[in-house]
């Protein structure tokens, strides 16, 4: 009976396998390597500055935000502990990429500033990955290049949905 439910069981395998989009097969291969070179390219930096690459993934929130970060805010988008959140913190304030800033109106909120010589620094660092995006937007042409962050938006959404790796 094993041998029979083995049989079943690399079917059904074979059968999801098969039912799987080929373009769903090629965009994780390609999102696996973009994955990996933007990792090396993280750890990179972090090595280089004494830092963690989960204090560029900070760096990055603290960037992208929309109104100043807190740490509060910056839990909530790392899924760590405030312990956890505030030794990093402590970490980019010590090698200069952040200033803690109390706010004027309510002294308990205290908004994360990153450093303008620390943002040049990551902007020499990230160089590389800006011309490669430049050179890739001009070889795919306005249409596609459109369509691929249309795609980029709607992927970050689906995983901002609760679907996504964050949520996991």
């Amino acid at each position: 009976m094993e041998a029979a439910d083995r049989r079943a069981d690399d079917e059904v395998s074979a059968v999801r396998h098969a039912a799987v989009d080929p373009r769903l097969m090629d965009m994780a291969r390609h999102l696996r390597r973009i994955n990996s070179e933007m990792n090396a390219l993280i750890h990179r930096f972090a090595g280089e500055n004494g830092l963690h690459a989960t204090d560029i993934q900070a760096l990055g929130a603290i960037l992208d935000a929309q109104t100043p970060m807190t740490p509060g805010r910056l839990v909530q988008h790392l899924g760590l502990t405030s312990g956890a959140v505030t030794a990093c913190l402590d970490r980019l304030e010590k090698a200069g990429h952040l200033r803690r800033v109390r706010d004027a109106t309510d002294r308990r909120v205290v908004h994360l500033h990153y450093e303008p010589t620390a943002r040049k620094v990551a902007s020499d660092h990230f160089r590389v990955l800006a011309r490669a995006t430049e050179r890739a937007l001009e070889r795919a042409g306005e249409n596609d290049a459109s369509a691929a962050l249309r795609f980029l938006e709607l992927l970050g959404e689906e995983f901002s949905a609760g679907e996504g790796p964050a949520s996991s």
